[in-house]
């Protein structure tokens, strides 16, 4: 990178600079105009964003098994997003006529929300669900709460008599008979707007019939996945108050580096009108913010923050110098200019490459990042040195931060001095040694990273939150959990009952049911063992699988709805596990896969996978394969520009080999603290590359003008430290500062997210500051060589070996 740099004591020549340089600095009133009209605008059209999410929007919808879902679809409802309701009494029963009423209310309340698929909810109050049983006139059946249920003791003892031959048992009635269970699938839209719909509303409108009825001995709990992002969208108060917390923070610690209001207000407001433009420019193109997005205007305001800085302290030392603000401004945009933009670009390639993953949530969060980075580049980059040609500097911080200058040039001390050791090779050697040390027991604890949740209940949220309470409730008091996993076997029309079939499932679930996990099993097998007694006479010798085709013909005319469809080819599996760990989805998964590959022919097909775990263990496998490929597409995105930009493949070492370390470390980091891999982990570790280049590309630039100009490489390394160097220091310590505060965070995500942000804000920070340099020392050799055979710079040497820069097109 070629770098040219004006001397305060060598008249400014305007005409001086590239052309883009020469049209911004001569219009710079239009432009602050024209930007002042699109804030304005876009703030307008931020009134319109949406926070949402959606069911679909989170799982892979091109992985074999959702594809497989999704072409049976109309045949599985209730096996994708769905709510689970809990009625509980602490002062009886289910049987109590007073608890049936207020079950019956919940049920009718629930039935009329926006998004349900009303003729799939199941309860004690709805006919779907039903009974049957051998009598002495043969076999009977009927809805399990009777037609003329009035709460008489006689109504109450058939109701109780349907509830035990039914076999709803530990699905909709608890084992102790102290609560009831209403099942309620959604759709990811809703008819009644004419809209997708609304989480955060559907929460609300839960939580409103939580507290109508949860008194007097009844309680209530909810679980599902659009509980939990409600839960996430309700949070969004307290992700606000820290984001709030993190802007104060950067806010003080700038201006505590500068003592000048005045830079330290435009860097602040640069950063914001950045996020501005963001969430205004999102319901232009049809996105909405999610959970899992709702980070990302911080990230903006971030990388905003770091570049926005150097900016100001190229102006004020120059202004310090004795530069006229306008002058100022002209030769930090003209030095840092291409830093700059090549650090912004790899930012937005990093974040583009989370494209890859083929998750929609993923793909709206990468393009959401790369608009807001690509925002930052006329903001940050052009907005703001023009806007410091207006206000200048405070001349008190101007020329403090001229003399600290002068002062560490002229005899380096404290931890600048400290720094400067790492060109030397015997501390560089002590450096990497250690780096080589951290990145080998990293990469040895990283391979323990697991693929998906390491939590019951919604790792999302905190173990005391409300959710994973009522998750508990459920888990502890019913044998089908909310994690359930659906095998659906295909056949030919009208084939569902063939009797090979059916042994193939009953054997499959034989084998599921040894598996770690595994609570219980459903299907139409079971329903064939059971009426296989029921015509013999109610004889449990004859609870079989009658091997006779007429007889499991006929009991196709007797089985409830969900075990098969109406053309009868298609029979469905159910497996109920106590939780949706990684491990236990990949131990279910791998036995069905085992049984499918031994078992599948051209007409019979056993397929994964339905139900919420199904799902699940089908965006672990996405998260898994394209981990790596991700991160392969970041660093190669990141090499070639940084190849286009310093033109040395041995500076391109030097700037991405404490990336790599950063990575490694941050998986071993997860690994530590008990965080999966998943929808909602994967783009952090890219963000961090991404990141991280920022502080590499202005460190090396600088140091490598200075090479160039005839520096040793403790010169040139020395000058970035006081020219870009204590920004960064100011920016990595900032923005950790900031995220950190999310450790206090009510939501577990959000909290994870800090600490890693905050965690690797530090690292590359500290590997751009030591493990640059110390790389430096060996492989930049003609800078070693100047290093070690040249005499100790004076002040006069650095001004100018690093200022009078022989003019180069940039």
């Amino acid at each position: 990178m070629k770098v040219e740099i004006q001397n305060a004591n060598v008249p400014f020549d305007p005409a001086a600079g590239t052309v883009l340089e020469r049209v911004l600095f001569s219009h710079r009133g239009l432009i602050v105009l024209m930007c002042l009209l699109v804030t304005l605008f876009l703030g307008f059209q931020a009134r319109h964003l949406e926070l949402n999410a959606s069911f679909k929007a989170v799982i892979p919808n091109d992985h074999p098994y959702i594809q497989n879902y999704l072409s049976h679809e109309d045949d599985l409802k209730g096996l994708g997003n769905s709510l689970r309701v809990i009625v509980a009494t602490e002062n009886g029963n289910v049987l109590d006529p007073e608890f049936l009423s207020t079950l019956q209310k919940v049920n009718d309340e629930l039935i009329l929300l926006p998004g349900v698929e009303r003729s799939y909810v199941q309860s004690l109050w709805t006919r779907g669900v039903r009974w049957m049983a051998v009598t002495e006139e043969g076999i009977d059946g009927g809805p399990v709460m009777p037609d003329s249920f009035d709460g008489s003791k006689a109504s109450i003892e058939e109701l109780q008599t349907n509830i035990m031959r039914s076999g709803i048992v530990g699905r909709l009635v608890a084992s102790d008979f102290r609560s009831s269970a209403i099942v309620v699938p959604l759709l990811d839209y809703d008819a009644q707007a004419d809209q997708a719909l609304d989480y955060g509303m559907l929460s609300k409108r839960l939580e409103t019939i939580r507290a109508k009825y949860q008194k007097d001995g009844i309680t209530i709990h909810i679980v599902g996945f659009a509980k939990v992002m409600g839960d996430l969208i309700d949070g969004l108060l307290q992700i606000l108050i820290f984001f709030g917390i993190a802007v104060v923070i950067a806010t003080a610690m700038v201006f505590w580096f500068t003592r000048c209001l005045r830079s330290t207000a435009i860097v602040v407001a640069c950063s914001l009108v950045a996020v501005v433009w963001q969430l205004g420019l999102l319901p232009m193109i049809g996105f909405r913010l999610d959970p899992y997005s709702i980070l990302v205007p911080f990230l903006i305001f971030a990388i905003g923050m770091s570049h926005g800085a150097q900016k100001m302290n190229g102006v004020m030392q120059d202004i310090g110098r004795g530069m006229h603000r306008v002058n100022a401004a002209r030769n930090t945009f003209r030095r840092l200019f291409m830093a700059g933009f090549t650090a912004l670009v790899c930012d937005a390639v990093g974040f583009a490459v989370l494209m890859l993953v083929n998750i929609e949530a993923i793909r709206q969060l990468a393009i959401t990042a790369s608009i807001g980075v690509a925002i930052l580049i006329f903001t940050n980059l052009i907005l703001l040195p023009i806007l410091l040609t207006y206000t200048g500097v405070n001349n008190q911080a101007a020329a403090r931060a001229l003399a600290q200058e002068k002062a560490a040039l002229g005899a380096p001390s404290g931890f600048w001095s400290f720094l400067d050791l790492f060109t030397q090779r015997r501390w560089a050697a002590l450096a990497i040694v250690i780096a080589i040390g951290l990145g080998v027991g990293g990469a040895a604890i990283s391979t323990r990273l697991q693929i998906g949740d390491l939590d019951a209940g919604a790792p999302e949220l905190r173990a005391d939150s409300t959710y994973n309470r009522d998750n508990d409730y459920l888990t502890k008091h019913y044998a089908t959990s909310s994690d359930l996993l659906a095998v659906m076997i295909t056949t030919p029309p009208d084939k569902c009952a063939d009797y090979a079939t059916l042994v193939k499932m009953r054997a499959l679930q034989q084998r599921l049911e040894q598996q770690p996990g595994v609570v219980l099993s459903n299907s139409f097998a079971d329903l064939a063992k059971q009426l296989g007694s029921a015509f013999n006479e109610g004889s449990f010798k004859w609870a079989e699988i009658v091997p006779n085709q007429r007889v499991l013909n006929s009991i196709v005319t007797q089985a409830p709805r969900g075990l098969f469809n109406e053309d009868c080819n298609l029979l469905s599996l159910y497996v109920y596990l106590a939780d949706h760990r990684a491990a236990t989805l990949q131990g279910v998964v791998s036995e069905i896969e085992s049984f499918a590959q031994e078992h599948n022919t051209d007409d019979v097909k056993f397929l994964l996978a339905a139900g919420t775990a199904g799902i699940e263990a089908a965006t672990n496998q996405v998260v898994k394969h394209n981990n790596y490929l991700m991160l392969f597409g970041v660093y190669t995105a990141v090499v070639l520009l940084s190849l286009l930009a310093f033109r040395s493949w041995r500076a391109v070492l030097v700037a991405v080999l404490p990336l790599l370390l950063t990575s490694i470390l941050a998986e071993a980091l997860m690994v530590v603290l008990g965080i999966g891999l998943k929808v909602a982990t994967l783009p952090v570790t890219a963000l961090g590359v991404g990141i991280g280049i920022d502080y590499a590309l202005y460190i090396l630039s600088v140091t490598l003008a200075c090479q160039r100009a005839g520096a040793s490489l403790s010169e040139a390394y020395s000058r970035s430290l006081l020219f870009v160097g204590r920004v960064v220091m100011l920016t990595g310590m900032t923005l950790a500062a900031g995220v950190a505060t999310w450790m206090f965070s009510p939501i577990k995500f959000q909290a994870d997210m800090g600490l890693l942000l905050a965690f690797m804000f530090l690292v590359n920070m500290f590997g751009a500051l030591i493990l640059l340099p110390s790389l430096a020392a060996f492989l930049l050799p003609d800078s070693r060589r100047k290093a070690e055979n040249a005499a100790p710079a004076t002040t006069q040497d650095a001004e100018k070996r690093c200022f009078h820069v022989e003019k180069e097109k940039a």
